[in-house]
């Protein structure tokens, strides 16, 4: 039988340590977090005692592995010289928070060009990932780039835009890749049909690496297959459907990879799409 971390994107409102807490109630082994407001630029620094109470609540509570999500705002990709610094700059304090909280994941999208074009936008990027890595000095946070559904300007739709970002760092060791199942399948990526599902992920290790996929989010698609649509739904409602989904929960090349839903209605539906996923593990 697979043995999975499955979990959700929980709520840090009243403080980042109550997190832990919060996704235990809704039977997460795993959870995701915003490490501060994710739509605004400012915000006052992370305290060192809320962070110590944010580690200790994690292991009170048994959560295996938690990630932050980084800010919306930010655009590694940008163009604008303005935007860009801000970006960087906000990046480089979501990877120190990150280390301070004792957490080793930082998921973001990867950024959208703007008009610059595909590969100006890689390029910048990869520069951004390079720069936020030479200021945080943080060696122990791995930055994941999330797979998007390329919607508009925004990067990482393929496979192959990923591989090219990472393979352009000068440390290609502490990045790996967030694979998000709407975003995969808006993008033209089949892990519906067993033999789309077989194909995505030959084509992932051959061009990436399974190695480097280190974490999942977990969202049916209001989208159809390659409609570019980044619209999340319920597990078991979307185009993907039960079935895209038995082929992942069932996957023993997943088994110690942190899953975390993302789903329409949050907290007050986590807990029964998390019951619905594990039921489609099949008992050997």
């Amino acid at each position: 039988m697979v043995t999975l971390l499955l979990g959700a994107h929980v709520s840090i409102t009243g403080g980042v340590y109550k997190a832990p807490e919060r996704g235990r109630k809704l039977t997460c082994d795993c959870i995701q977090i915003f490490s501060k407001n994710q739509m605004q630029w400012k915000t006052k620094p992370l305290a060192d005692a809320d962070a110590a109470r944010f580690r200790e609540e994690s292991k009170k509570h048994g959560i295996a592995e938690t990630m932050i999500h980084d800010s919306y705002l930010i655009n590694l990709a940008s163009p604008d010289d303005a935007l860009l610094t801000k970006s960087r700059g906000a990046f480089v304090d979501e990877m120190r928070r990150a280390e301070l909280l004792g957490v080793r994941y930082l998921v973001f999208h990867p950024g959208a060009h703007v008009g610059s074009g595909e590969q100006a936008g890689l390029r910048v990027i990869a520069e951004s990932m390079d720069c936020a890595r030479r200021e945080s000095g943080s060696s122990g946070v791995i930055l994941l780039l999330e797979n998007t559904a390329g919607q508009g300007s925004v990067l990482g739709h393929s496979f192959e835009q990923l591989a090219k970002i990472m393979d352009s760092l000068e440390d290609q060791k502490g990045v790996g890749v967030c694979f998000d199942t709407c975003h995969a399948y808006a993008a033209g990526y089949d892990v519906r049909a067993p033999k789309g599902y077989e194909r995505t992920f030959d084509v992932f290790d051959d061009v990436i690496g399974l190695d480097r996929l280190k974490a999942m989010h977990l969202n049916d698609s209001k989208g159809k297959l390659g409609s570019r649509l980044d619209r999340h739904e319920q597990i078991g409602r979307g185009h993907i459907g039960t079935e895209g989904f038995g082929n992942l929960m069932n996957d023993e090349r997943f088994r110690d990879i942190p899953m975390v839903l993302e789903t329409p209605g949050g907290e007050k539906e986590y807990a029964s799409n998390l019951k619905l996923l594990r039921s489609l593990v099949r008992r050997s």
